[in-house]
């Protein structure tokens, strides 16, 4: 059996999709290729629309799957090129798809959490096995489906004798803390909002996709009263297990509670937001990590310059890295994590942490959709 797997990953930032080729085959993953498209501007629109209640929900959620998917063919080309392999040496595509509802335990005790996709017409469009719907068997078992990606940080980037965390900062941030491998506990959490609420703001006031390193907010000056509101939110002092998304944070959560504050110009709000989103996820880090020696930083948020210098700033006695120090370049984890996740379910090896997402024990994820 191939041990070659492409991994695919549209985060809640909605920048686009990212995707590798991961081979599995030596004793470190090696990543042959990697390739990214955007979304278009309609799609963008829709997939975000749809986070929130609607007109003609069903329908419309169908088509943007559809598209959605033929982005990701796309970018699973694309791949395919740049590695030289044929789709016949890929062994299955992990398809993450687009999360607009994450409800886990709500409602009925159950919950749900949807992700946007259609594994089948991908698997037409490319001829690959297609493993998709990670998270629901996880959600099944009476956990939160969310985060994923603990197990697989814990895979590669966790060192003998030493704590370590890796922070994830899509729409999203996310933590994982390591301890000494390799029997060494794991914890992982949604810390709060990563890069959706700052690139909301920038899009808002500037007409910009985001603040490019960091630069708009590092011009401005962070609000003491507003951070203080902002960081007031109960999502923040919830026990683990817990996990978030767009349903919480989002525009409207910030216009409640800009209202609580005396006017403040854009900037200096952009300015807040990014502090927020440092200061959430270092307090997860001191408060699950105080023995770490080094964060390990992923997804968009490591190239926010700015976001960076605050995560250290509030971690002084940490090493802040960009997880490019250890082999694999920030817009390249998530989608090797999808990778590494359906090579698990092909597998049929549990790939879920019961220490991470609260189910009663580890499961096998995934839907296999056959080429």
């Amino acid at each position: 059996m191939s041990d070659l797997y492409i991994g695919l990953m549209s985060g809640t930032s909605l920048d686009g999709v990212d995707g590798v080729v991961a081979d599995f085959s030596g004793p470190r993953l090696r990543v042959l290729a990697h390739a990214n498209a955007p979304l278009a501007p309609a799609l963008m629109r829709e997939l975000l629309a749809l986070n929130r209640p609607g007109d003609n929900e069903l329908h419309r959620a169908a088509l943007a799957a559809n598209s959605l998917v033929r982005v990701y063919a796309q970018v699973a080309a694309d791949l395919l090129r740049q590695s030289g392999c044929g789709a016949e040496q890929i062994a299955a595509i992990g398809a993450h798809g687009q999360t607009v509802r994450h409800q886990p335990q709500a409602f009925d005790g159950t919950g749900y959490t949807l992700q946007l996709n259609n594994p089948a017409l991908l698997a037409e469009l490319t001829g690959i096995d297609v493993i998709a719907d990670f998270r629901s068997r996880d959600v099944a078992a009476g956990g939160q489906g969310a985060p994923l990606v603990p197990a697989f940080h814990q895979s590669v980037f966790g060192v003998p004798g030493e704590t370590i965390a890796a922070l994830n900062i899509g729409g999203i941030s996310n933590l994982t803390v390591l301890g000494p491998q390799p029997e060494g506990d794991v914890i992982g959490f949604d810390c709060g909002p990563g890069n959706a609420l700052l690139d909301a703001w920038c899009q808002q006031h500037l007409g910009q996709a985001f603040d490019a390193d960091g630069a708009w907010a590092a011009s401005g000056q962070a609000d003491d009263a507003l951070l203080a509101v902002l960081l007031d939110e109960p999502y923040f002092s919830l026990p683990l297990p817990k996990s978030t998304g767009r349903e919480l944070f989002n525009l409207n959560w910030l216009t409640q509670r800009l209202v609580k504050v005396p006017p403040l110009a854009p900037v200096d709000v952009q300015a807040t937001l990014t502090e927020l989103t440092a200061s959430v996820c270092a307090a997860g880090i001191t408060r699950y990590g105080s023995d770490c020696q080094e964060l390990i930083v992923c997804g968009g948020g490591a190239h926010n310059g700015q976001l960076m210098r605050r995560l250290q700033s509030h971690l002084p006695y940490l090493r802040v890295r960009s997880s490019a120090s250890h082999g694999l370049p920030p817009l390249q984890v998530e989608a090797a994590a999808f990778a590494w996740l359906a090579r698990k379910t092909v597998l049929r090896e549990t790939a879920s942490l019961k220490t991470v997402t609260g189910a009663v024990g580890a499961r096998i994820l995934g839907s296999i959709y056959p080429a």
